[in-house]
């Protein structure tokens, strides 16, 4: 009879690695918006705030060809330039991107309530603080110098155009953990509030966190989310939990504030030997 053995970790959690836009700062995930309603009717082109935030989390590049694949921006395409889109045009727009975004970045950059407490819980547990993003290096070039001022300066950060391919794929997260010097991925946890942050994870071998109310799913301010109807309110934040929760994540919560608390739920299934 053969047996086969099997490695089982049963270490303390070694690292978070963060989202950004929609997770530590720029709350309801609004400067990408912005910047990709402005690219667009530059244009001519006629995209809605929901249509932009559908790709959200992705890779800029990536976005934007999403964008163009909806048929309403297709036929829009097509009328405006008497010709199919094309990835020259892809690229044009990316890089057009790029220059809006840096630009409006600034106005989107407050930290989310709660980032710096949930930071220093991290750094009490003895974590390294890794992030990911779907911006690209020229973006986070204009945006970390603020998010620094403010107290917030991950130990690494890896953007889409540093790797092979930004999320669903693993790669900058693979990355995050060279760069951080820990393994193995199962003592590594993923804090996004996209589908593709949760992918992106999942891909990973590492834990997942979805956040709900901060960020892109819900897209709302504070006080728009005042607004609402309490029941209305509750039944769209029940409804992005539930998307989460199909998607992979292991956890969902409303934002970084109520990160800690599952740090040790997971950091508990970790001694137990438990794998993402």
């Amino acid at each position: 009879m053969d047996f086969y053995f099997r490695r089982s970790y049963r270490g303390p959690l070694q690292a978070v690695i963060f989202d950004w836009a929609g997770t530590t700062l720029d709350y309801g995930s609004y400067a990408p918006i912005a910047a990709l309603l402005q690219l667009f009717e530059q244009h001519g082109l006629r995209i809605t705030t929901a249509q932009a935030r559908i790709p959200m989390g992705l890779h800029k590049r990536d976005h934007i060809r999403t964008i163009l694949q909806l048929e309403s921006i297709r036929q829009q395409w097509q009328a405006q330039h008497q010709r199919a889109w094309t990835e020259s045009d892809v690229e044009s727009l990316y890089q057009q991107l790029t220059a809006i975004q840096a630009e409006l970045i600034g106005e989107y950059a407050t930290l989310i309530p709660g980032t710096l407490e949930t930071l220093a819980a991290c750094r009490a547990r003895h974590l390294k603080i890794g992030s990911t993003t779907g911006y690209n290096q020229a973006m986070m070039q204009a945006l970390l110098p603020l998010a620094s001022a403010q107290g917030y300066t991950p130990d690494a950060l890896v953007c889409p155009d540093q790797v092979a391919a930004g999320r669903p794929a693993p790669w900058m997260i693979f990355q995050n953990a060279m760069q951080l010097g820990v393994y193995p991925m199962e003592a590594i946890v993923k804090v996004g509030d996209t589908l593709p942050d949760i992918s992106e994870g999942l891909n990973a071998g590492v834990w997942t966190i979805g956040l709900t109310r901060t960020g892109n799913e819900l897209g709302l301010l504070p006080d728009e989310q005042a607004a609402l109807a309490p029941e209305a309110l509750a039944a769209r934040l029940a409804q992005i939990r539930q998307q989460f929760l199909q998607a992979g994540s292991h956890a969902v919560v409303e934002s970084i504030a109520d990160v800690p608390a599952v740090l040790d739920t997971l950091a508990a299934a970790v001694q137990r030997g438990e794998k993402p």
